[in-house]
């Protein structure tokens, strides 16, 4: 037997064993913590006021027509540019 044989099936066999250990979902396995509604009942537990989980409330005093010119310019694809920011201020001091 040659040694391209030899080489191409040990590639073989190795690649079909790397393979069947990639089938197996890792949330499957015994032991391993399975997400169940996690999120959810984290945000019941953050939210103020569970009715705001039904149905957001608005900015007091606000009418949503920034909002809207807002939406208005997106789908026209008149985006404003974002201001220029610089934060060469922004960081940990030097001594």
């Amino acid at each position: 037997m040659s040694r391209a044989v030899t080489w191409s099936r040990a590639a073989l066999a190795l690649a079909l064993l790397t393979a069947s250990g990639c089938a197996v979902d890792p949330f499957a396995r015994e032991g391993v913590w399975r997400p169940s509604a996690v999120n959810e009942t984290n945000l019941r537990a953050m939210v103020a006021d569970p009715r705001d989980l039904q149905q957001g409330v608005g900015e007091p005093g606000a009418n949503g027509a920034a909002a809207a010119a807002a939406v208005q310019r997106l789908l026209e694809d008149r985006v404003r540019p974002l201001p220029a920011v610089s934060t060469a201020g922004a960081g940990g001091s030097s001594n």
